[in-house]
């Protein structure tokens, strides 16, 4: 942590794992999801450390002192329309707390940066349509909407 009194956003490093699952959790508690999945923090590990090309990618939002404010996943995608690749920004979270300091934002620019890295010119992503305060701040941002409705099929064992 440098000495300064200014949050930043970094690449999550394997120690930050632990806050991560919370954050995750907390996230979709918010969203009314289902809980993460048990022993998170290691299958995080497993794609952001253990691979030689990991697919997902996990930057924080640090404060002052080390605590985490917030967190963002994203993952490369293919699009079959566009007949290219992009990024797709799977999660994006900041404690109520931590929201309208300008962490959103630069949240955001991280993923954006991690999207010119891998060659790449658009990020995606999907948020609750009962989320006002999220599409409020990507309207803010620019952002085109989509209206599509997710869904979410479990696979069965044949």
């Amino acid at each position: 942590m440098t000495t300064t009194d200014t949050p930043r956003v970094r690449p999550a490093v394997r120690a930050d794992l632990p806050g991560v699952v919370v954050l995750a959790a907390e996230h979709a508690a918010y969203e009314r999801a289902p809980a993460p999945a048990d022993g998170l923090a290691e299958l995080l590990a497993g794609e952001l450390f253990e691979r030689a090309e990991p697919r997902l990618s996990c930057l924080v939002a640090e404060l002052p002192g080390g605590a985490l404010a917030g967190y963002a996943t994203c993952t490369e995608e293919f699009g079959t329309w566009q007949g290219r690749p992009y990024l797709h920004l799977d999660c994006l979270y900041l404690r109520d707390e931590h929201r309208g300091l300008g962490l959103g934002a630069r949240l955001v620019d991280a993923v954006l940066a991690e999207a010119r890295a891998r060659g790449l010119d658009e990020v995606q992503w999907n948020t609750p349509a009962w989320n006002e305060g999220a599409i409020r701040f990507y309207d803010r941002l620019g952002a085109a909407r989509k209206e599509k409705q997710r869904y979410s099929l479990a696979v069965r064992p044949a």
